[in-house]
This record gives structure tokens, sequence and C-alpha cells, in this order.
């Protein structure tokens, strides 16, 4: 969850670290501290409680004082041994503080290790678990040990999913970083190195990278990156190159990523589809590479908001390829003893690719004979190294903790396996494959279209909010995903209760919560579900509930229960789901900032779950 960054290189070094540092702050924003080697023998540490801004502001008050840096570390914190505080916040420091130390992750076995240090004679300053490793670092270096000695000692010694980096100030110019499960990359430069926990973080500088994978470190100077195993083997591997703009990292006029990202969708949906369409009508998943027409069983495993992607998936997935589809939550399906064989297709979704549960689920899935398919935004992440196939989104990166142009990129995706899955199995008849093909290229076109109409409509809609103490959003078939997504995302960013549901399960039970206080946001689309949403949403009329309607725009029913209508283009069902969510996304978006709250960094949420 938090966010690793380091840098050997010399004069640029606090512009790097700060600059990496304000990428990855969706990644935790509790606190954020900086250790330095501004000359040999001695180190520098700064630790500040909050947002970046306050690391910010004691940087800037040291104006320039730092002298010649020749290597740092930086982290920002989402907490989870011992709250939020200066003795803390990252980095720690061993022994006599000739060691420095950020970790992202859980040691799991911290207390063991402490209590061990502490019958040394060590005495600690902090709560978390990542104080331990500063200490046993400094430990074996006191013994006599290299840093990268001592590093991949202490490495092997953790259990639990990690990212650590650290540095020494008796070896100047040095910073070693090693994982297991938490990412972790390292990117290549010219006089100079770096490591993150994420490629956006060093987007500005380089775009070649090193992945470091799995029990693997990295000793990086300014002109050498070595790999290798914990306990000391060699590593090769071929750099690669991420063709990600970095200006996809800068908010480019918008108040916030999250308004920014909403404004990208299209973009992020042609983009998925470039290339997956062909000019005959058909779909070309060969990237893929498995064979799908043997698939007699779906699981979709995914956490939050790609959990509701797979809901959606599972909807066209039968309708289209006649197979049974089960949806599972990722931190549940780890632990169910799940059953599988090679006719059991298990797709894996996760934005980042570094998702904790997920990761697990697809070692539960492999473990009992099922194949795994990735659906990524993260190329080169560890999804898609454990995944016998991966279908990538391309949306480039996405800063907001709270998804959105991730989401409809996810959707589209799997409307795609849907489509390849129907013609693989013979259960979709090639015209309608071209009809659904051609109603998939309309997508961003029309989602383009549901931004705009909706642009104009927002303050009334929210002002429905200001005295809510609750909400519930309301959908049948393609809507009723659409609908948790929408709660999901007031619940993120407004802080609001919110619950999504079946509009036909509302009679048992949410409808005790309906007054003029809970506001209801009701999906229409058409055909028999938007008849019996209809009856639903006139009963919370009858009970006081004040109504925002997602609706296409001729839809006069709708419009006569709403008190606010948020119009959207008339489209086929299989676009329905887009064009319903922008929205909602947009409605949170509205509420939240009315609030005065920061979207972009919603308070306990983090980008990645890279802990369970």
């Amino acid at each position: 969850m938090c966010g690793i960054v380091g840098y050997v290189g010399g004069s640029r070094s606090i512009e790097v670290l700060m600059e990496g540092l304000q990428r990855l702050e969706y990644r935790g924003y509790d606190s954020a501290g900086l250790a330095v080697q501004p000359g040999e023998g001695r180190l520098e540490v700064l630790r500040r409680v909050g947002p970046l801004r306050e690391l910010e502001r004691a940087v800037a008050e040291r104006n320039g004082g730092f002298g010649e840096v020749l290597a740092g570390i930086g982290h920002t914190r989402w907490a989870t041994h011992g709250r939020p505080s200066e003795e803390n916040a990252h980095p720690h420091v061993g022994g006599d503080g000739r060691v420095a130390v950020v970790h992202n992750g859980i040691v799991e076995n911290h207390a063991e290790l402490r209590k061990g240090l502490e019958r040394r004679g060590v005495g600690f300053r902090s709560e978390t678990d990542t104080e331990v490793i500063a200490h046993l670092l400094a430990e074996r270096l006191e013994g006599g040990a290299s840093l990268a000695e001592a590093f991949g000692e202490v490495m092997e010694m953790l259990e639990g999913a990690f990212a650590v980096a650290a540095i020494s100030a008796d070896e100047p110019g040095t910073v070693v970083a090693g994982r297991r499960q938490s990412p972790l990359v390292v990117g290549l430069g010219e006089g100079e190195n770096f490591l993150a926990s994420g490629v956006p973080a060093l987007l500005g500088f380089t775009h070649r990278f090193v992945l470091v994978e799995n029990d693997e470190m990295a000793v990086v100077t300014r002109s050498s990156v070595e790999l290798r195993r914990f306990g000391g083997e060699p590593v090769e591997r071929e750099p690669f190159e991420v063709d990600w703009d970095p200006e996809a990292v800068e908010l480019g006029g918008f108040p916030d990523y999250m308004s920014k990202e909403i404004h990208e969708q299209p973009q992020a949906i042609r983009a998925t589809l470039d290339g997956r369409l062909g000019e005959d009508g058909m779909v070309d998943l060969s990237e893929v590479g498995i064979d799908l027409s043997g698939v007699e069983r779906v699981v979709v495993v995914a956490c939050g908001t790609a959990y509701h992607a797979g809901l959606l998936g599972k909807y066209f997935i039968e309708r289209y390829a006649r197979v049974p589809v089960e949806v599972a939550v990722a931190s549940e399906y780890r632990y169910s003893d799940p059953v599988g064989d090679p006719g059991t297709l298990v797709v894996a979704i996760s934005q980042s690719g570094e998702t904790t549960d997920t990761l697990a689920a697809v070692d539960a899935a492999k473990g009992c004979g099922a194949r795994v398919l990735a659906i990524t935004n993260t190329r080169g992440s560890l999804i898609t190294r454990e995944a016998d196939g991966v279908l990538l989104t391309r949306t480039g990166p996405e800063i907001c903790v709270a998804a959105t142009k991730t989401f409809v990129a996810q959707v589209v995706a799997l409307d795609l396996l849907a489509m390849e899955l129907g013609r693989s199995r013979e259960t979709l008849a090639e015209e309608r494959l071209r009809e659904l093909v051609g109603e998939l290229r309309l997508a961003p076109e029309r989602v383009q279209e549901a931004i705009e109409s909706v642009s104009g409509r927002l303050d009334e809609a929210s002002a429905l909010f200001e005295e809510a103490r609750c909400s519930l959003f309301l959908g049948r078939g393609v809507a009723y995903p659409v609908a948790l997504e929408g709660a999901l995302k007031l619940k993120e960013i407004s802080y609001l209760p919110a619950e999504g549901y079946p509009a036909g399960e509302m009679k048992h039970g949410p409808i005790a919560l309906i007054d003029e206080r809970c506001p209801v946001v009701a999906l229409f689309g058409s055909g028999i579900h938007r008849e019996k949403t209809l009856s639903n949403v006139q009963e919370t009329v009858a009970r006081g509930a004040r109504v925002v309607a997602v609706a296409f725009p001729d839809d006069e029913e709708a419009s006569g229960v709403a008190s606010v209508v948020l119009p959207v283009p008339r489209v086929p069902e299989t676009i329905v789901p887009l064009v319903l969510t922008v929205p909602l996304q947009m409605l949170a978006h509205e509420v939240a900032t009315d609030r005065g709250l920061d979207v972009d960094k919603p308070r306990n949420l983090a980008k990645s779950v890279t802990v369970e």
C-alpha cells in the first residue's frame, strides 16, 4: 500500500525523490519521509506526518541544505502497524543511525523478531514492523557484512509480503532493495539509476525498467544495477520499455485526477479495443495465448471495483458463450478450497497486477488445475507473470485512488472475452458477433456523449445529498453491477453510506431506510428491466425519497418520478453499462467536492492493495 522511491546519481537526488513521492502519494498519505546520503559517512533523515505537502515544506525550509546528495530513499505511508506519527513515519533507522530503511507491506513475524532484538538490548522508537528490519540490518553491518550481504540475510528472515529499500552511511552511492509479493521496479538511466513501487513514479526520468521478481534484490549504484536472489545467486534479466507519456501523470488543466481520468474514458476504451476488432467484424484475442474452445466453466476473481466489472463479465459471458460463470471476491476465493480442472478458466482482474488477494487467488486456481487469464492495466506486473494468458487494458496510468477509466476498460476487455468465448465455443453466430462488434465500436463516442450530457445537471443532483444520511443505488440486469460501482464511488470519496441493490431486492430490507434524507439513484435502461425498475422507484417516492434518475433522454416516465434526471444516450445493451457508469462517477465527484473533500486521496484508502 505504501510508496517507495530510491535514487542514486547526484545533483538532482532531492528532485527525483520528491517527484517520485508525489506520483506515488496515491499509495498512502498518512506520513512521508526521506533518508539521504549528503556525503561519505553519514545519513540525514527527514520525516513529517500528514500528506506529502508537509514533507515538501520541510524540504523547502532546508533551502538546499542537504548538500551534495549521493543517494536517497523516500516513502509515503499507508499505516498498518502504528498510528500516523513522526515516530512511526519512514524511513526508520537502525543501530546508531547509520542504516535507514523504507518498507511497503507487512512483516508477519515482526513480533518474534522484535522480541529477539529486545533480548539483545536493542531499543525501539516506533510501533512499526519496519523498524525490526532496520535493527536487523544494523546488527549484521556492525558484524562486518556488506550492505548487500546483510540485506539478503535479513530478507530471508522475514515472513509476509513486502518491498524494502535501504541505504547505509558506510556505503555511499549505493541503494539496495528487494521484494516478496509487493511491487518493485528499477529504472535505468545514464549515470543515474532509480527504483520505485511503480512505473508511474519514474516516468519523468526514464522509460527503461527492470523488474525485480519475488525473493530477489537489486544492488543499485549510479553506474550499475545488479540483480540477485536473497541467497546471493546472480540473476540476469532484460530491461523493458514503457511507452506511457510522462504527461499522462500530469493534471493537464483539470482540477484533480479523478476529473481528468473520467474525461479520458473514451480514449481508454478506444485504446483497449485497438487491434482487437478486425475489419471482418470478428474479435482477435490471439494475444491471450489460451485455447478457449474447451472452456466449460468460468470463475472471475477480483476485488473492489474489479469485482463489479467481473459481475458484468458474468452477464455477457453467460449470454454469449453459454457457460456457467461464478464471480468470487478474491480474498474469499483464496481460502475456499476451490474446485477446478483444465476446463475451468479463472479470470483474475487487477488494475495494478499486484493486488495481494487476487495474486493468492491465482495461486489457488493454478493449484486446482484451472487455467488463468489475467486482465490488468500494468504490463510486466506480477499477475502477468503468474497467469497462463494476459489481456491488457490500455488506459495509461490511473492516479486517483477511486478507479474510473480502469473500470470501463475492464468491462470492455470482458466484453471482448465474452465474444471470443462465444465464437470459440460456436454459441455465437457470426452474424450476431459482427453486430455486437459494430455496437462495441460505438462505445468511445457514446461515453463521450454521456460525459457531455450530464455535465450541466450535476449541481442540481448533488444538492439532493446535502442533508443525506445514506443513499440507495438501484438497478436491474446489467444496471445492477453499475449500481454497486456507483455506490462504491460515493462511499469512497464522499464518505456517505451508500448501498447498491438489485431494484427487486429493495422490498426485502433496504426500503426500511427510505425517507427524505435517503436519496435514491435509479438506473433505467430499456425493456422489461426498465419497467420493473420504474415500479420499484415509484415505491420509494411514495415513502418520501428524492430520486436521481439515470435514463435515456426520451424516458418520460423516469422523468416523472425523478427529482433530477441525468440523461445518457440511448445505446445497445452491449454498451449500456458504460454509459450508465459515467453519471455515477461524476455525481460522486460532485458530491465530494461540494463537501470540500479531496477526491484523489480519500481517507484510509490506497490505490494498490498489496497487503492482506
